[in-house]
């Protein structure tokens, strides 16, 4: 009895951890927008061109949203407003960040 408790007990912690933290607190907020996290993404490519300023750029933004340093259009900020600023802890934000960077980035993935 006591085994089935522990292994009922472990299945569960393993489908709540199973969702990494980018999947769980950015993902459900964006699923609304009309443009998609890779295409945000994109953007942030386009205008900081490398890894370690489009990661600087982004946690500088979730830390103090403005409409001055968004790269979404004026049209698309004054449509779904300039987002709140983050709640999550700096490491929890980094590693959202790095998952980010992870999932969409494209160097050497090109062939």
């Amino acid at each position: 009895m006591i085994k089935k408790i522990l292994l009922i007990t472990l299945i569960l912690v393993n489908s709540v951890e199973a969702k990494n933290i980018y999947e769980r607190k950015c993902v459900p907020c964006h699923e609304s927008l009309p443009t998609s996290l890779q295409q945000m993404f994109k953007r942030y490519l386009l205008v900081y061109s490398g890894e370690k300023n489009v990661k600087a750029s982004i946690k500088h933004y979730l830390t103090y949203p403005s409409k001055s340093i968004s790269v979404m259009s004026d049209l698309f900020l004054d449509s779904y407003k300039i987002k709140e600023k983050s709640l999550l802890r700096k490491r929890d934000l980094e590693r959202a960040i790095d998952i980010y960077w992870d999932k969409y980035k494209v160097f050497n993935k090109l062939k």
